[in-house]
């Protein structure tokens, strides 16, 4: 995602009559999903943002109430109610099975999971993808990436300040200009059940797996690699704005992709595996 120079921005009028976002970001030659400043929020809510951040990932089994308690330990004044919705805008929950609470958008197609006890032997054959919160010095962004299942190989990656689909389809798209998966696996988040990413996938030929609700475990490769990148480079730095956040995700995507070996591949890379011949 190209940053937006500010000037072009402010040349938006969100209140038009006739001309939507939309149509108005596309005459500007800018995403959709760049047209909105990052929120002012409530300082308290980025740092217990952080806090639950933190908490996730370390415990990704907690749900809102643990995670509750586990704030409250820490001397945060907080309830279950605002710990889920900070919850909903980090886009997380827990791992195990839930009664079906929340049905998300009954218009999109939800598809059956297609990976339980498959055995993958090569590069290509399933490729997933994921959304995490990115916190920075000052407000946040998320993370989209996808990986090949099974070399570990990052092919793509994108951010973005919103949760539109925007950022997600463009880094699908540069997925496909390096191959193309049996299989494309991912939640059953608006994201990735909208008509406009499902379309690119069928164009594609490709068949379409989606965790089951409420499974992160699902998706146990994506979910992994968020730990090893909120450990190694997230929680290391305090990222001072999207530009600083976006230039040290991509050095450690490199380091990630080339240098840095996996137990779990014989302590060879993800590249030299994913390009094995």
């Amino acid at each position: 995602m190209d940053l937006v120079p500010r000037e072009k921005v402010e040349l938006l009028d969100f209140n038009h009559p006739e001309i939507c976002i939309s149509r108005q970001s596309k005459l500007l030659g800018i995403a959709r999903s760049s047209c909105y400043y990052q929120p002012k929020e409530d300082p308290l809510q980025k740092v217990l943002m952080n806090e639950i951040d933190e908490i996730y990932t370390r415990c990704p089994f907690y749900g809102k109430r643990r995670i509750c308690n586990a704030l409250r330990e820490k001397g945060y004044k907080i309830g279950v109610k605002r710990t889920k919705t900070l919850m909903k805008i980090m886009r997380i929950e827990a791992v195990y099975p839930k009664p079906k609470t929340s049905l998300g958008n009954q218009e999109h197609k939800k598809y059956p999971y297609l990976l339980k006890d498959k055995v993958i032997q090569n590069p290509n054959k399933v490729w997933s993808t994921d959304i995490t919160y990115i916190r920075m010095k000052k407000g946040w962004i998320y993370l989209v990436a996808i990986i090949d299942w099974y070399s570990r190989y990052i092919l793509s990656w994108d951010v973005s300040i919103t949760l539109e689909n925007d950022f997600c389809i463009s880094s699908l798209e540069e997925a496909l200009l390096i191959n193309k998966p049996t299989i494309f696996n991912s939640d059953q988040g608006v994201q990735f059940t909208s008509h406009d990413f499902i379309s690119v996938l069928k164009n594609h030929d490709i068949q379409i797996s989606m965790d089951g609700k409420g499974r992160c475990l699902d998706n146990i490769f994506i979910e992994r690699f968020w730990r090893s990148l909120k450990y190694e480079e997230v929680y290391l730095k305090n990222y001072e704005s999207v530009a600083d956040a976006k230039e040290n995700i991509k050095k450690y995507f490199e380091f990630y992709n080339h240098e840095r070996p996996h137990q779990s591949l014989n302590y060879a890379t993800p590249a030299k595996v994913y390009n094995k011949k």
